[in-house]
């Protein structure tokens, strides 16, 4: 006999919404225990800084979650309505639509009206926990354990499943003993160092380019964010969510080519004072937002893990390496797999089969609505970091602006098999080998796709489509990587 019939590691957006997933699938008969590191004052935050955040999310992913589970969001914890986002070139002469219609979250809002949500539901909390490892029988995983903060002793439950909600450094993960399929570190390469502030300002000039209050405006320019993009998200008309994103080895090849020493935080002040838009910026101090005004963390933007389940397992959000690799985007994957998982871990539960079999097909319905388009993102994502600005000003301009902008909006890899000949009539290298890498990138997504909706109906024949996805994206990623020399 288990003390719960699932336990959640991980109080967040993506653990509590996993929580109110099982409790409505199973028609709230199933006994959850959701743990967190947080004070019940601070849950699911982050680290010390808060919940640092873009706070955006596509009105996509809400309806989804909110048509699977009946969860519905309103204020206060969404803040703002936008109508999508624009990505700009880093001339700013070119913008791109994606992802339609969204929403601005107020961060440190949405997880106490969360938390009050699943209590209604029955779900139980644990506080303060700092979880150290899973417990097993044999090839399954039983439970948590760790240690109590507030008492000191040590912490110590079982249950059926455990769902992994830790985030991106996630130590249950790291420490996995019974399985070889589940990746348990992630390669630096595939972290990107992200600072935001919340801030207030007075209008500045009037520049769309720099602020719009109806648009989340996102920024590629490798000088001021390289290997990333920069953000700049309105919460209301005199109200931003303003940062920017950037990856180590690009940050350091951009300081030596500059002759600068700049790390995030410096970045990250010099975009707020180029924005000419936001004039006299001050960090937000109103009670929602106190305890979350400025902080720098760690995102992931790489596909999700190759496998998601081992007997008595599985993971969810950013344990899994959900956030979108084009803009690292978190939330939106978060919502689709936790309204997802709840079926799957009801279904096993009703089963009475929690093996590493039964669980599979949580992997299969998460890639056949999220995540078949990661591994493409992930290439396109890894060619933008190679080009230069005037590479990537040009690519928008030119090709990106006149293509499949419907693919684009639905976080898609757009089409760009058509360039070569394009290509071909372009007087100039730089031109010819900006068509040339769009192509590629566009072929190599097309033979991802169908891989991904080829994944393995049962744990059997995984290891063989993993080698095959590996020896692909090696391949791909050496050359695009050549694109940029």
């Amino acid at each position: 006999m288990t003390d719960y019939d699932v336990i959640i590691a991980g109080g967040g957006l993506a653990g509590t919404i996993t929580a109110q997933s099982i409790s409505y699938y199973s028609n709230q008969n199933l006994k959850i225990l959701v743990v967190d590191r947080n004070s019940e004052f601070f849950p699911g935050r982050k680290s010390l800084a808060g919940w640092v955040c873009g706070d955006a999310c596509s009105k996509e992913a809400v309806d989804f979650m909110s048509n699977r589970i009946k969860v519905k969001w309103t204020r206060p914890e969404i803040e703002h309505d936008v109508k999508g986002v624009m990505a700009y070139s880093p001339d700013k002469e070119t913008s791109i639509p994606f992802d339609g219609e969204g929403y601005m979250l107020n961060r440190q809002k949405l997880p106490e009206i969360q938390n009050e949500r699943c209590k209604k539901m029955g779900i139980e909390f644990e506080y303060e926990i700092n979880l150290t490892c899973l417990i097993y029988d044999g090839q399954q995983v039983i439970g948590i354990q760790g240690i109590d903060n507030k008492t000191k002793q040590p912490f110590k439950k079982t249950s059926k499943i455990v769902i992994d909600a830790l985030g991106v450094t996630s130590t249950l993960r790291n420490g996995l003993e019974n399985s070889t399929k589940v990746e348990k570190r992630i390669d630096r390469r595939d972290l990107e160092s992200t600072g935001r502030y919340i801030m207030y300002f007075d209008q500045g000039q009037k520049d769309l380019t720099e602020f719009d209050p109806d648009y989340c405006i996102i920024h590629l320019d490798q000088d001021i964010a390289p290997g990333g993009y920069g953000w700049v998200f309105p919460k209301a008309d005199n109200k931003v969510n303003i940062g920017l994103g950037i990856e180590k080895s690009f940050l350091d090849k951009r300081n030596k080519r500059l002759g600068k020493k700049d790390n995030v935080e410096s970045l990250m002040k010099e975009y707020l004072k180029r924005n000419k838009a936001i004039k006299n910026p001050r960090l937000s101090e109103d009670p929602e937002d106190i305890n979350n005004n400025s902080g720098i963390f760690q995102v992931s933007v790489r596909r999700q893990n190759d496998c998601m389940t081992s007997g008595g397992y599985m993971l969810v959000g950013d344990s899994a390496w959900m956030p979108k690799a084009i803009d690292a985007g978190g939330i939106g994957p978060a919502l689709i797999a936790g309204a997802i998982i709840g079926n799957n871990i009801s279904q096993a539960i009703e089963a009475n089969d929690v093996s590493e079999t039964s669980l599979w097909q949580y992997n299969i319905d998460f890639i056949k609505e999220y995540g078949y388009k990661t591994a493409g993102l992930e290439l396109f994502r890894g060619l933008i970091q190679q080009m230069t600005n005037e590479q990537i000003s040009y690519g928008m301009k030119h090709f990106l602006g006149n293509m499949d902008v419907e693919s684009i909006s639905k976080g898609e890899h757009p089409d760009f098999s058509g360039l070569g000949r394009i290509g071909m009539m372009i007087r100039g290298v730089m031109n010819k080998t900006v068509a040339k890498a769009l192509r590629y990138t566009s072929e190599q997504n097309q033979w991802l796709v169908e891989h991904y909706n080829n994944y393995p109906k049962d744990p059997s024949d995984f290891d063989e489509w993993k080698k095959t996805l590996h020896k692909r994206l090696d391949e791909a990623f050496t050359k695009v990587e050549a694109f940029g020399t």
